[in-house]
């Protein structure tokens, strides 16, 4: 047999995926998409990094190659907002993308040294915050949730844009940070990297659900909970806190191939769901394979929404219990059927 014949196919297409930071969850997201569901569909999908969701929108939207891109929920409706105000760029950015499904809650994480005085996410006002990069969708996150809690822009003067690592420094080692927010599905692996001596230098802080702040909250994002469970080494109790919801976003492509390769793609998404929940990332367990009705604004992309729908209802089909004979109700003979020996009570 020939070197040629013995070789693996090449794939149909060459894609990409932006995520986040190395640390993140997107990124692991991402690499199991990657593996488990392109590859098997044909599609070679290079897995990105970056510095969050907002980054992500405009990435998905003019960088070359870029197919698919992960990204918060309250950044893809900052842009829808933005575009419905009158800012040209944000239209021009976001009214072509198309969601592909909904995927897990992404939990926010407020957290402070150990020895702050403050335990309370709502006691954050006027602290010294570091709220991710500029770009990311942590920075977005931050600023959008301060003002809904506070009813007031977060003070410039109280802002750093900085990477996880760079806020946590500035928090624990300099103390020129009060307070750093991340937005991470758990488990993250930068809070599973921390060794137990983690909780003599910071501490997360707890949602308070009596807190009229946490009521104006929750006008954009939802309740959680940070389970000890993810982070054994060093946290030794659940933390309440809140989330935000991921998406999984593409462009309203028209091109015949890409169509073809995308759908092809939502065909292995259903298909290898199950073992994406068995051996990737541990949120896809949280990830239910269904299409939700939309906010105003927001659209599925109809090829993959088609394909994807089509096979939701096969596998409920398969998973469904047999359906019982219907029993006619019961009613007297009459003489004739009696005869004939065809009465049936």
């Amino acid at each position: 047999m020939s070197f040629l014949a013995q070789a693996a196919p090449a794939p149909e297409a060459g894609y990409k995926i932006v995520t986040a930071s190395k640390t993140g969850t997107y990124i692991q997201i991402g690499r199991d998409l990657s593996t488990l569901v392109a590859a098997p569909a044909g599609i070679e999908l290079q897995v990105l990094e970056s510095n969050g969701s907002a980054e992500n929108v405009r990435r998905m939207r003019f960088e070359p190659g870029v197919k698919l891109a992960l990204v918060q929920s309250d950044v893809y409706q900052a842009f829808l907002d933005e575009a419905k105000a009158g800012n040209a760029d944000a239209g021009n950015i976001i009214r072509p993308l198309r969601l592909i499904m909904p995927l897990y809650d992404e939990e926010i994480y407020f957290i402070v040294r150990a020895d702050s005085p403050i335990n309370s996410i709502h006691e954050i006002k006027n602290k010294k915050i570091g709220v991710g990069p500029l770009g990311s969708g942590t920075a977005l996150t931050s600023r959008t949730a301060y003002q809904l809690m506070f009813g007031e822009p977060l003070p410039t003067e109280n802002t750093q844009y900085l990477t996880n690592e760079e806020a946590l420094a500035k928090l624990t080692v300099d103390k020129s940070l009060d307070v750093v927010i991340i937005v991470a599905g758990q488990p993250a692996k930068l809070f599973m990297d921390m060794k137990a001596e983690a909780r003599n230098y910071i501490k997360i802080l707890k949602l308070d659900e009596a807190a009229p702040e946490t009521a104006r909250a929750k006008k954009t994002y939802f309740p959680g909970v940070l389970r000890a469970s993810s982070y054994s080494t060093w946290l030794k109790d659940d933390v309440p806190t809140l989330t935000v919801k991921a998406y999984l976003v593409t462009y309203d492509y028209g091109l015949q191939s890409t169509v073809g390769n995308l759908t092809r793609f939502a065909d292995s998404l259903c298909t290898q769901f199950d073992k994406l929940q068995a051996s990737g990332h541990p949120k896809w367990k949280q990830v239910r394979l269904e299409l939700p009705a939309l906010s105003q604004g927001w659209r599925y992309y109809a090829p993959m929404e088609k394909r994807l729908r089509a096979c939701i209802a096969r596998r409920t089909a398969l998973s469904a219990p047999p359906s019982a004979a219907a029993t006619p109700p019961s009613r007297a003979c009459t003489e004739q059927e009696l005869v004939l020996g065809i009465c049936r009570r």
